[in-house]
């Protein structure tokens, strides 16, 4: 798109319910309630993204593909030469 620039990153793997995927950018959320520290992730990676995201006035989000999920990161273009 001509205002945007979108990166899409996929993750193969098993897909997440419908339901937790407007959760995975929440803090400290892990859709697998069995995990803990010790077997994977503190549940700030997308979060961080989401933040970060925010502070250019962009968007992410996840939606599910067949054999894993598709996260999104969309940030607005800037033009080259004009100040922030």
């Amino acid at each position: 798109e001509e205002e945007t620039a979108c990166l899409m990153v996929d993750n193969d793997g098993e897909t997440v319910p419908e339901e937790e995927l407007p959760r995975l950018f929440e803090t400290f959320y892990r859709g697998d309630a069995a995990r803990s520290r010790d077997s994977g992730g503190t549940g700030l990676g997308l979060a961080i993204v989401r933040g970060i995201a925010a502070l250019h006035g962009g968007n992410c989000w996840a939606e599910n593909r067949p054999g894993g999920v598709r996260f999104f990161l969309q940030l607005p273009r800037k033009e080259s030469g004009t100040e922030s």
